[in-house]
């Protein structure tokens, strides 16, 4: 027959249950079991919590002169109406292919033995003096003998693989001083009790826009690119809310 849990003891693993609901979105996730992740609603992206205009160093303004009974207009990249995206609200696409692939391997061995030996005869009768403080029979080694040995040896290796091949449309978000655009995309497609997210921002320049309207992440500056996932399968592979805070206070 199974013992009850005194009041304070059970009171305790109330709250401690109660507190591990309630943090981390547990609470949330609790009432979404049995059913499809949401996406999120489309908004600016202007006005999430957080954003901040990017504000950079810029050159100084030139004044551009216009010609009269000129059909061109000084500054215009072309002729005729540019297509590309310039303003802010326009959409470019931008192809994401990232292929990275490091392999580094480094190993340290340092080893040093030291042995000093120092004596001096008689010491001035002191040897003598000292000897009768041993016990009888003891050895009088030398004065002083210092004898060290140290070695240590390391040996590290990162061997990393990462590819990405996909594309997402992206907004003008905000046009810098010098004609340079702020872009942020975001793009989020769910199968079944999962959700792949794909973000990416950052300053481009317009004449590296293609004429299709499209540009790559090679040529994104302050490129901010992530793409992961969330849902059934990522929980499972993320360790529990327990480990991770075990992980961080833990000294060992």
């Amino acid at each position: 027959m199974m013992k009850r849990l005194p009041r304070k003891i059970a009171g305790t693993v109330t709250v401690l249950a109660l507190t591990g609901l309630t943090s981390c979105g547990a609470l949330d996730r609790l009432t979404s079991v049995g059913k499809a992740p949401t996406l999120s609603a489309i908004e600016s992206p202007v006005e999430k919590p957080g954003y901040r205009p990017v504000r950079l160093p810029m050159p100084h303004p030139v004044a551009y002169s216009h010609q009269p009974n000129s059909l061109w207009r000084s500054g215009a990249r072309s002729f005729f109406k540019d297509q590309r995206a310039s303003r802010i609200g326009d959409i470019l696409t931008v192809n994401v292919q990232i292929d990275d692939k490091a392999e580094l391997e480094n190993t340290t061995s340092r080893s040093r033995t030291n042995n000093e030996d120092l004596g001096i005869d008689a010491l001035g009768g002191a040897v003598s003096n000292l000897a009768k403080l041993l016990p009888k029979g003891a050895p009088f080694p030398d004065v002083v003998d210092v004898d060290s040995n140290a070695s240590s040896q390391g040996t590290g290796s990162v061997d990393r693989t990462e590819a990405i091949e996909t594309t997402v449309a992206a907004i003008v978000t905000q046009v810098l001083p010098n004609g340079n655009l702020v872009i942020e995309g975001k793009q989020e497609v769910r199968v079944n009790f999962e959700i792949r997210e794909l973000i990416v921002a950052g300053i481009v320049r317009p004449e590296d826009i293609s004429n299709a309207n499209t540009i790559s992440t090679t040529q994104i500056a302050e490129a901010r690119i992530s793409y992961g996932g969330r849902g059934q399968i990522s929980d499972v592979q993320q360790p529990r809310y327990g480990q991770q805070f075990l992980d961080i206070i833990l000294p060992f």
